[in-house]
């Protein structure tokens, strides 16, 4: 990425010069910019990145930090591209490790429920900037891809479609949005942050929870999804509500043959466990 007005006002931001840029995400943004005694990360509009996600993740970050949610801190914003050149932001880099273990780690697991619970103690309305999110990952909708014929479909998910069809709960508190363990940053057995908060917002807990559940079926199996309901319902000294739609919304918001696709399976035994609670 060889945009000089970009990289000069991120330097600006943080207070350095840029000795060195690494791209995060398969070699596009964000970046990982490194300056001569720290390393930033910037955000700017790529392929599968708007001027919106930029103007969320901002908004979420400035929320994290009013009510001291664990988050990367946001050094500088233009979301104008007035100085920029184009929609940007510069956020802290978070020390930990986002390695998730393929084997079942109940504690692990708990701290992951916990984390989220700490998030969803805060109320707030739905704003521009931070939208009610009615399922993760909001920017898709491939159950509506299903339902216009634009994607193939099978007919598990279109009975789970029908099902869930008339229920709406809702819930007006911080969602993160995107919860998958690439988000989490771990220290040994601590959540030190979630980052990515480019899809936020407002809605029910259920939203992060039935995402982070259905994550964890894929890489830790299906007993895994039960460990992080307690350590969220521990933590919020309450019981979740509506777990088995969350889930399975979670389950419907992914396209009909998964990536990888040993994936495909495992959502289909996660969809069809929430359907049997419903």
């Amino acid at each position: 990425m060889g945009n000089r007005q970009l990289f000069a006002w991120a330097a600006a931001c943080a207070g350095g010069r840029v000795r060195g840029v690494r791209a995060l995400h398969a070699g596009d943004g964000p970046w990982l910019v490194r300056l001569e005694s720290a390393e930033v990360v910037l955000r700017a509009p790529t392929p599968r990145i708007d001027g919106d996600m930029i103007a969320t993740n901002v908004a979420a970050l400035l929320a994290a930090d009013r009510h001291s949610v664990p988050a990367p801190r946001l050094l500088g914003s233009d979301l104008s591209g007035r100085v920029a050149g184009v929609p940007a932001s510069v956020e802290t880099v978070v020390p930990g490790s986002s390695h998730w273990p393929a084997r079942l780690d109940a504690d692990r697991l708990r701290a992951a429920g916990a984390a989220l619970a700490r998030i969803h103690r805060i109320p707030l309305a739905p704003s521009d900037a931070l939208p009610a999110r009615p399922r993760p990952i909001a920017v898709d909708d491939f159950a509506r891809e299903r339902r216009l014929g634009r994607m193939a479909t099978t007919p598990l998910l279109d009975r789970a479609a029908e099902l869930i069809a008339d229920i709406q709960p809702t819930a007006p508190v911080f969602v993160h949005g995107d919860v998958w363990p690439g988000n989490m940053l771990w220290s040994g057995a601590e959540c030190q942050a979630l980052v990515d908060w480019k899809t936020a917002g407002v809605g029910s807990p259920g939203v992060d929870l039935g995402e982070l559940r259905k994550q964890v079926a894929y890489v830790n199996g299906p007993d895994a999804p039960r460990f992080v309901l307690d350590g969220w319902e521990r933590t919020s000294g309450t019981r979740a509500s509506d777990v088995a739609y969350w889930d399975a919304v979670a389950a419907l918001n992914t396209p009909t043959a998964c990536d990888p696709p040993e994936h495909t399976p495992r959502r289909d035994g996660f969809l069809r466990a929430a359907l049997a609670r419903l």
